[in-house]
């Protein structure tokens, strides 16, 4: 596999980050699903944008439909543990009625929702309202229980006191006010979603744009723009100053090395667990996938 190959059909890659320092202030990394879907919201291209906000719950996020900046700044920040921004597409469209609608998920999410639009036999009335799919890098999602518990055991963390959480050079962070709690990204291993063994997805290869913190510097994050739609918008954004870019030169090329080597990892990762499971004669979802 050439250099690329496993990053999926883009038509161009840069660091990014929101130039509005309220974003920047609740943004996991650059800012760039808050800064897009604000900016998208502004100008008309999207009535709303069904994001993972804050539930009753600690870090058990529930999908809204945020129809401000204001709730997109509420939402903002990476959770660990699935939120179905999928299901309450339908409640956007049909509650909200809203006729031009933005969605960010992980690439499981993307997939979903490409099948929806190639086939939309049961959701005719909201495949065509989605104008603006952003995608976010994902190696493994885990169950809250999952969290709550090797924070709880590994860590010493109560998950109730935790203010953010995050992952990189190979470690799980969780903090508490300005303590920095970490353990090594393998001592997860276990505890993620079965789903996410077989995905081979890690940088959102069908949204219209995809993002995340690895590659870039830190405060920044790398984005993909994938579809003629996605393109325009983010170019868009960027030339009203929404969002600042800067290209992937010598001082951050290795960045994007280390983002190749990821997603790589994770495809042949994917393709030995699948094949495995075929063997035991399981049924795989992306077998055909794994012909190459």
């Amino acid at each position: 596999m050439e250099f690329g190959q496993e990053f999926g059909n883009y038509k161009n890659v840069v660091c990014a980050r929101a130039t509005d320092s309220k974003i920047q202030e609740v943004a996991q990394d650059g800012g760039i699903v808050t800064a897009l879907f604000s900016y998208a919201l502004d100008e008309g291209i999207i009535e709303g944008a069904v994001v993972a906000g804050p539930s009753d719950e600690p870090w058990t996020p529930k999908p809204v439909v945020a129809t401000s900046k204001d709730e997109l700044i509420a939402a903002a920040g990476t959770k660990y543990t699935h939120s179905p921004n999928v299901w309450a597409l339908k409640e956007a469209v049909r509650q909200y009625g809203l006729e031009k609608v933005g969605t960010v998920g992980t690439p499981c999410q993307m997939m979903g929702i490409r099948k929806m639009q190639l086939y939309p036999f049961s959701t005719r009335f909201v495949a065509d309202k989605l104008k603006l799919l952003i995608g976010i890098f994902c190696m493994e999602n885990f169950p809250f229980a999952s969290l709550e518990t090797f924070t709880q055991e590994k860590m010493g963390v109560n998950i109730e006191d935790v203010t953010k959480m995050d992952i990189g050079k190979g470690k799980f962070f969780a903090y508490t006010g300005e303590k920095e709690n970490t353990i090594g990204l393998k001592e997860t291993h276990g505890y993620e979603q079965a789903g996410c063994n077989i995905c081979p997805d890690y940088v959102a290869e069908l949204a219209d744009v995809s993002t995340g913190s690895v590659g870039a510097p830190d405060g920044w994050s790398t984005v993909f723009s994938r579809t003629v739609e996605g393109s325009e918008i983010f170019k868009a954004a960027v030339d009203a100053g929404v969002i600042e870019t800067k290209e992937f030169d010598d001082s951050v090329k290795p960045g994007l090395g280390l983002l190749s080597k990821l997603a790589k990892g994770k495809k042949d990762k994917s393709k030995k667990e699948a094949q495995s499971r075929m063997k035991m004669g399981l049924p795989v979802p992306f077998d055909k996938y794994y012909e190459y």
